[in-house]
């Protein structure tokens, strides 16, 4: 019989996946998990036959509970909500969670688009689409029918629209292909630093999308554009004056984000923000740059 830190290792990365999406904040995810286990640890209960559906129950409901309790903070939000982001350096290869993540659907683009879902459409779509269960198991999970739920798929399928499909960089995609994109993202965002860091406007507008925009989540608590701002040349100067104010103390990096090409920038050693893209046809359509402190907390 398999024990609770069987159970652990095995989904751990499954349900950290499903509440991160669900809740765009990889410490609320964690602390969900963390609880869910600690349940299970300290019950008694007969056997359950399938543990990795009991778990994404237990796991989706609390995500709803948590997101109900939060609506109030979201509705009076400070500018752009934006996801707290991951960042890898590329060599985790050997953890478990890391190998896990690398393979889902967690960029900022796609947790964007999932919130435009309600809580219930979002946890029907995530466990339908991109967990693969059928819809006698989501009703279970979300205690709605299978018919209902067979309707609230496709409901947030049309909500989303096809974006979702681009967006999503999951199992199911085209090695191939993945890898291209995968490189092509890497080149623009060589670009984008390279034109950021000798100043040159033109050039950073080159490898801007004319209707690029940049989105600015400080929470209040830091200085951010409380708008996104809309246009290339109106982001390359927005950036260029924040390069022109950098104190001998700014350094940055270039790390994943989010399993996407991405920046990290520090002040005197410790995280400031997260910078991370949308690349599209050759070009950067969005730029989202956290700063909200309490977003950066895992940060190295």
């Amino acid at each position: 019989m398999e024990t609770t830190e069987q159970f652990y290792n095995e989904f751990k990365p499954l349900l950290f996946s499903l509440a991160y999406r669900m809740l765009g904040s990889a410490m609320d995810a964690e602390d969900i998990v963390h609880e869910v286990f600690l349940t299970l640890r300290n019950i008694e209960t007969e056997p359950i036959s399938n543990m990795r559906a009991y778990l994404c129950k237990i796991v989706t409901n609390r995500c709803i509970d948590r997101l109900r309790s939060s609506s109030k903070k979201r509705e009076v939000y400070v500018g752009p909500w934006l996801p707290e982001p991951i960042v890898t350096d590329g060599r985790d290869a050997g953890d478990p969670m890391q190998s896990y993540l690398a393979k889902e659907s967690i960029t900022t683009a796609y947790l964007l688009l999932l919130q435009q879902l309600s809580w219930v459409e979002r946890a029907v779509f995530l466990l339908r689409e991109v967990l693969q269960y059928d819809y006698d198991e989501i009703a279970e999970i979300v205690g709605k029918t299978s018919t209902n739920c067979r309707q609230i798929f496709h409901r947030a399928k049309r909500s989303i629209g096809g974006k979702h499909a681009m967006l999503a960089q999951g199992e199911g995609a085209e090695q191939s292909d993945g890898k291209r994109l995968a490189g092509e993202a890497s080149r623009v965002i060589d670009q984008f630093v390279e034109a950021l860091q000798s100043g040159n406007i033109g050039k950073l507008m080159s490898v801007l999308a004319a209707d690029s925009t940049l989105f600015s989540d400080g929470g209040g608590k830091v200085t951010a554009a409380v708008r996104p701002i809309v246009g290339a040349e109106r982001i390359a100067l927005f950036l260029a004056g924040i390069m022109a104010k950098a104190t001998s103390g700014f350094s940055f990096k270039v790390a994943v984000v989010n399993n996407q090409p991405g920046i990290v920038t520090y002040e005197d050693g410790k995280p400031s923000s997260v910078v991370s893209f949308l690349v599209e046809e050759g070009s950067i359509a969005a730029i989202y740059i956290v700063v909200n402190p309490d977003k950066l907390l895992h940060v190295h």
